[in-house]
């Protein structure tokens, strides 16, 4: 499997699979996990005839793991770079959690790179009563029991939706993460000086966005929040109420024809 180089001694590794006309789909995972996430999907989106590249972001699976920079701004350059390597001019983006903010950061920092954005639960929009528990959340992540921290924070993207084998996968990943890279990408997600992922901040950045967006959410008030944020014509917002925060992989069959149909329609 090919890795590429993105500078600064950062390695990205990467797959790259099928084929076709339109800007290829990129996959982009979520805090903690890495892009064997998309195992659910990629083959289904190769047989429907897409371009699919997915990578491991820095500090997550088989990428470099530097000391600092593991933030969501740095991953959306290295993506950029990755992409450059390729000889890519532009994607859809395609983000969960984490990814989402990435890939929205990739939209509005690098406009032309991106024809359209698919974000998955992502890991922006949060209000003032969950953002107060951040703290704490990075107090653990900083303590003796960094991947016990992780995982106590990972509990709320699951529930009764979710399989056995789902839960154990990421808590799997999460337990072979760099303490420091979790915890830089968190506070870089939501309370770092220029964070995005906590509202008013998220509103001013993702109003920048210039593609069309399709959105996926398990909750409906932030999916109707997120819905009016979205001028750019075509934009859509869905919301699977009952699906956990793992709603692509709960419902993989459903997500790859939904993006497919959505992409048609932008003619894509």
């Amino acid at each position: 499997m090919p890795y590429a180089d993105v500078g600064d001694d950062i390695s990205l590794f990467y797959t790259d699979d099928g084929g076709g006309d339109g800007p290829p789909l990129l996959l982009v995972h979520g805090w903690g996990t890495d892009s064997h996430q998309w195992s659910w999907h990629i083959d289904a989106l190769v047989a429907a005839g897409r371009r699919v590249i997915a990578a491991d972001l820095r500090g997550h699976g088989y990428s470099s793991v530097p000391e600092t920079g593991n933030t969501p701004r740095m991953m959306a350059e290295d993506l950029s770079v990755l992409l450059d390597r390729l000889g890519v001019a532009q994607v859809v983006a395609v983000g969960h959690s984490m990814g989402g903010q990435v890939a929205s950061i990739l939209a509005v920092e690098h406009p032309d790179r991106v024809r359209a954005l698919v974000a998955l639960d992502p890991g922006y929009g949060m209000t003032a009563d969950i953002a107060q528990g951040f703290p704490t959340m990075i107090e653990g992540l900083r303590g003796e029991h960094p991947h016990a921290a992780a995982e106590a924070i990972d509990e709320w993207c699951t529930n009764a939706a979710t399989p056995a084998v789902i839960r154990r996968w990421h808590k799997r990943r999460l337990h072979g993460m760099p303490p420091h890279v979790l915890v830089q990408a968190f506070e870089a997600m939501f309370t770092a000086p220029d964070a995005i992922g906590v509202r008013p901040a998220s509103d001013d950045y993702l109003a920048r966005r210039r593609c069309p967006v399709l959105s996926i959410w398990a909750d409906p008030r932030r999916a109707n929040w997120e819905a009016g944020l979205l001028k750019v014509p075509k934009s859509k917002v869905v919301c699977w109420e009952g699906s956990s925060h793992r709603l692509h992989e709960e419902r993989p069959a459903e997500f790859v024809q939904l993006v497919g149909g959505w992409l048609r329609s932008l003619r894509v």
